[in-house]
C-alpha cells in the first residue's frame, strides 16, 4: 500500500468504532501520525495499538466527551500540542436520534445539536487559525444524507447535519485562499452501531440495530472511499449504496424528493 499520508498528522473524532475506527486504520496503513478521540478510553487504546501495528509511526489516545462543550477548546490545544501541528482534522463523531418532531423532547434536540453540530464547530474554530498559520490543511466532517433532505424520525439529527453543510461550506469559501480545503463526507447506510446508541424521543437509547443500518456497506468499504476523497481534496463524497439516489433526486427534483421522503422506512 502507498504511503500517501506519510509525515501527516491526522486527528479523528469518533475513532473508537464504526467509520472512525476504519478510517483510522486506513490512515495508519498509509503512514499518518494519528490522534484518536472518542468517549470510550479503553476501546481507543485498542484502536491506537492496532494503528501502530498497521504502520502508523505514532497513535496518540485523546479521550473526549463532546457533550461537554466547555472542555473542547482545551481538548483542541492538547491535540495540537502533541505534534505541534495538525494537517487533517476529521470531525466524524456523532449521535443519532429516533423520534418525531412532536414527541422528541427539547433536551434530546439540544444534546444532539451539541454533539453533532456545536462540538465540531468548536473544534474547527480552535484548530482553523493554527492551520492557516502553518500554511494550510484539511478539514473533513461526517454529515449524512439526512443532511440533504428531511428524514422521518430524525428531526434533531437531520437538523444538525443540515447545519454542518452550511458551516463547513462557508469555511471552505472563506479559507480556500489560505490553502484550507474541506471534504464533506455524506454517508447513507453504513453497517455501524450508530442506531444502537441513538436517542429515543425521551432520551433513552434506541438499543437495537435498525434493518437499514444492518444492510449497509461495511465501515471498511466506507473508509477506503473517505480516505481517497480526503487525499484528492474533494469537496464532497457520498458514501453508501442505492439509498444515495435520494441525494441526487433532492438536488434535481426537490418536489419528488419530498414525496418520497414521506414514504421512507426510517427503521
Amino acid at each position: 500500500m502507498s504511503l500517501r499520508f506519510q509525515g501527516r498528522v491526522v486527528w479523528i473524532t469518533g475513532a473508537s468504532s464504526g467509520i472512525g475506527e476504519a478510517v483510522a486504520y486506513r490512515f495508519a496503513q498509509e503512514g499518518a501520525r494519528l490522534i484518536v478521540s472518542a468517549l470510550e478510553d479503553e476501546q481507543l487504546s485498542h484502536v491506537a495499538a492496532r494503528c501502530v501495528q498497521l504502520g502508523a509511526p505514532e497513535a496518540f489516545v485523546l479521550p473526549c466527551d463532546l457533550s461537554r462543550l466547555d472542555s473542547l477548546e482545551t481538548l483542541a490545544e492538547q491535540a495540537w500540542a502533541r505534534f505541534g501541528r495538525i494537517d487533517i482534522l476529521y470531525n466524524n463523531a456523532g449521535i443519532s436520534q429516533r423520534g418525531t418532531a412532536v414527541e422528541t423532547e427539547m433536551s434530546v434536540i439540544r444534546k444532539v445539536m451539541d454533539i453533532d453540530f456545536y462540538a465540531p464547530v468548536i473544534l474547527t474554530k480552535s484548530i482553523l487559525p493554527r492551520m492557516i498559520a502553518q500554511g494550510g490543511g484539511q478539514l473533513a466532517v461526517t454529515t449524512s444524507i439526512a443532511g440533504c433532505f428531511g428524514f422521518p424520525m430524525r428531526c434533531a439529527y437531520s437538523s444538525a447535519k443540515h447545519a454542518l453543510y452550511g458551516f463547513f461550506e462557508t469555511v471552505q469559501a472563506e479559507n480556500y485562499k489560505d490553502n484550507v480545503r474541506v471534504t464533506i463526507v455524506c454517508p447513507g447506510r453504513v453497517r455501524t452501531n450508530i442506531s444502537l446508541h441513538a436517542l429515543e424521543s425521551d432520551g433513552r437509547q434506541h438499543g437495537k440495530m435498525d434493518a437499514g443500518q444492518a444492510g449497509g456497506i461495511s465501515p471498511e468499504k466506507a473508509a477506503r472511499k473517505i480516505v481517497r476523497a480526503i487525499y484528492r481534496r474533494r469537496r464532497e463524497v457520498l458514501i453508501g449504496s442505492t439509498e444515495l439516489t435520494m441525494a441526487y433526486i433532492k438536488r434535481f427534483f426537490p418536489g419528488l424528493c419530498a414525496r418520497l421522503a414521506r414514504k421512507v422506512k426510517s427503521m
